[in-house]
């Protein structure tokens, strides 16, 4: 009996700070129309609606909340990049093209650390610092492409696709957020 008493306690004490502990966002829940309202300033808008639906989150989100999902998409994809890096690196034997998959791996390992903290930046309200960390990561990402471009490596297919979904869902984020 006792523990059923602390039980609704507690869910009765945090419904109460839940404001306070998650923050007091715009409280407009993310339906379709203001999933589709977030991404139709995107140059993709089709991949930032594709990234939010694919969140069970997204549903109940607010627009931060949308912003912390694309931001979180993104994260995704660098963490896919950095490993798709690290596996090109181990088999190449061109020391050249090895050490530019380790410096990629390593770049996007880093802005996986910005993407991170970007979404705790925005869920306190920092919004531009939110935004110069989603830069910062697009930056590592335009290094390494950059990287390629120049030296005239083929990367496979797949990873060049990756690449580009993570440049345009960065760009969805920042738009999503200088809107804020």
């Amino acid at each position: 009996m006792a523990s059923s008493i602390h039980r609704v306690l507690f869910l009765v004490l945090l419904t109460a700070l839940s404001p306070v502990l998650f923050g007091t966002h715009n409280l407009v829940k993310a339906d379709d129309k203001l999933i589709k309202l977030q991404c139709h300033h995107a140059e993709t808008p089709t991949l930032c609606i594709q990234c939010l639906k694919s969140d069970p989150r997204a549903p109940h989100a607010d627009k931060v909340g949308i912003a912390a999902i694309v931001i979180n998409c993104l994260s995704s994809h660098s963490k896919t990049l950095a490993s798709d890096m690290t596996k090109l690196a181990s088999k190449e034997e061109d020391k050249k093209l090895k050490s530019a998959c380790q410096s990629c791996s390593k770049g996007y390992v880093k802005a996986n650390k910005n993407l991170l903290k970007a979404v705790s930046l925005l869920k306190i309200g920092d919004y531009d610092k939110a935004n110069s960390g989603v830069k910062s990561a697009l930056e590592h990402e335009l290094f390494c492409r950059e990287t390629f471009d120049e030296s005239k490596w083929k990367l496979p297919s797949l990873v060049v696709y990756e690449m580009r979904v993570y440049e345009a869902l960065s760009e969805a984020a920042l738009r999503i957020v200088d809107r804020f």
